[in-house]
């Protein structure tokens, strides 16, 4: 199994009943598809990361039409996640009581799942760190504390205002505030969907990841819109995003040239005699 780097191109054959074929050569790193409402932004995500399975496997697409061209050409899988913005109330309300009765949503089942690999990923990097001093490196380890000390202190950051801190002798995901403690599912649905998008990054482990989000500034705050792409790279500089989005915001912090519109990757079929 040979995982890729990231996707250089992305290919749909006859989209939009067989009308248009959306030829995509992506960025290494970022990648922001815009256009007006209607225009297939969405449609074009959800026909990628449907043809890619759970496994992440390139070679055996599930949705017929869709090619995926990774770096390097030879690799059979990719590392991938999905963020979508909307925080929809959950259906099934027996699974909900049956996990966690204080999930009502969604973005909460979400965070479920993610806590969940936030205790693995501690596990992990225990593990090595302690694999790292055990060797006399001392330097290592400690860098290998760095990324979860700077997730740490960037939801500090965001949360600020509020007067939300993490507690940080927990394990799990736990937030102090004047004096009470709050779990996840407490919080608004901004500062749920900031926190679901730093928790993937972070559990990637800075390991080559294709992330592809759906309007993520939907309950983000202009100030948090700002910021999102620069925090993303931050905490995983192999992280490659591929997003969609409305707002401006989410490309002034110098992001303007990552830009594609739908219409500069949209090929009209020719119609065969």
């Amino acid at each position: 199994m040979k995982y890729a780097d990231y996707i250089k191109k992305i290919e749909i054959d006859a989209l939009w009943s067989g009308k248009k074929h959306i030829v995509w050569t992506l960025d290494a790193h970022v990648n922001i598809l815009s256009g007006i409402n209607g225009v297939g932004k969405s449609t074009i995500l959800n026909k990628v990361f449907k043809s890619i399975n759970t496994n992440g496997d390139l070679i055996n697409h599930l949705l017929k039409g869709v090619h995926i061209t990774a770096e390097p050409e030879d690799a059979t899988h990719v590392r991938f996640d999905i963020i979508r913005s909307l925080d929809s109330p959950m259906l099934d309300a027996d699974t909900m009581s049956l996990v966690d009765s204080r999930i009502t949503s969604a973005l909460d089942f979400e965070l479920y799942h993610l806590q969940r690999k936030y205790l693995d990923y501690q596990v992990n990097i225990g593990n090595r760190i302690i694999a790292e001093l055990q060797k006399g490196n001392a330097n290592a380890a400690q860098q290998l504390s760095q990324a979860k000390t700077r997730f740490q202190d960037m939801v500090d950051e965001l949360f600020d205002d509020t007067g939300k801190k993490m507690i940080r002798t927990e394990n799990e995901i736990r937030f102090s505030q004047m004096g009470e403690t709050l779990v996840p599912y407490q919080l608004s649905s901004g500062e749920k969907q900031m926190l679901v998008i730093l928790l993937t990054v972070l559990v990637q482990n800075q390991l080559p990841h294709v992330l592809f989000m759906d309007e993520p500034e939907v309950s983000l705050h202009i100030e948090w819109q700002k910021r999102l792409i620069d925090l993303i790279t931050e905490l995983n500089p192999n992280v490659q995003v591929i997003l969609t989005t409305h707002s401006p915001a989410v490309i002034m912090n110098g992001w303007a040239d990552h830009v594609t519109e739908v219409s500069d990757i949209t090929v009209e079929m020719r119609n065969e005699k």
